[in-house]
């Protein structure tokens, strides 16, 4: 027998319920840990550019420890760590928790750098028009901001979805859970672990060149936006239609 026919032996028609539940899984803790790490990278990046000091040191410290943690120590502790002291979570909480505070200490810096890349200039040009805080940080300073932390946003939602594999260790459900099942019920733990990389990729890869064939549209100035697009289309309708309507006057 050759070596790829002795590999593939597993009756995966049988599984792929098993798997098509964990891959769910793991997009379930992948859409929920990105949602709360960017509501905290947001907050703490906010934070971090604060005018006062002690606000700023306090986010600092919290970006530190979570960006020199392991993931996987940061699981342990809220899945394990917790129930010892009487705060038990069941794994889905445990797991996107853990997600949320590792993650959202990497987003923060990732906005931190964009809210520091807007230019100056352009908050004095709020002011000028005479804009309050509010409105100049909405219409003219996140707009930027947020196109510069596109690109390193995109590739942490892609390294959040690889991380979810982590949550084996709790037996979270998701889909390297499952491939661990499947290893112990066939002894056949190469196939398997080679299979799952395969459906790893095959989610991955086409999510990593959408982010990035999204990123270069907005890059070139495509809109954010509904509201901002269906303005820009108006405004392109306006301005095609000028020269007719200068020449139907002459």
């Amino acid at each position: 027998m050759s070596v790829p026919a002795a590999l593939f032996n597993v009756e995966w028609k049988d599984y792929v319920p098993a798997l098509a539940e964990g891959l769910g899984r793991s997009l379930s803790y992948t859409l929920a840990g990105f949602a709360g790490a960017v509501v905290v990278g947001a907050v703490v990046a906010l934070l971090r550019v604060s005018r006062r000091k002690p606000i700023r040191a306090l986010a600092a410290v919290y970006t530190e420890i979570f960006r020199n943690v392991p993931l996987l120590a940061i699981i342990f502790i809220t899945y394990f760590g917790l129930a010892s002291v009487g705060l038990r979570l069941d794994a889905f909480s445990a797991g996107t928790v853990s997600l949320v505070i590792f993650y959202g200490a990497y987003l923060s810096e990732i906005f931190r750098a964009a809210l520091l890349g807007v230019h100056g200039g352009q908050r004095e040009a709020g002011q000028a028009l005479g804009l309050n805080g509010v409105t100049t940080f909405s219409s003219i300073v996140f707009p930027q901001a947020l196109r510069l932390a596109l690109p390193g946003t995109a590739t942490m939602f892609v390294d959040l979805l690889k991380s979810t594999s982590l949550l084996v260790v709790i037996s979270a459900g998701e889909l390297m859970s499952q491939a661990q099942l499947i290893a112990s019920e066939t002894f056949r733990a190469l196939e398997v672990y080679i299979v799952i990389s395969a459906v790893y990729f095959v989610v991955c890869y086409p999510l990593s060149q959408l982010l990035v064939f999204l990123e270069r549209r907005v890059q070139k100035g495509a809109p954010l936006s509904v509201r901002r697009h269906r303005r820009l289309r108006r405004a392109r309708q306006i301005l095609a239609s000028t020269p007719e309507t200068s020449e139907a006057t002459s």
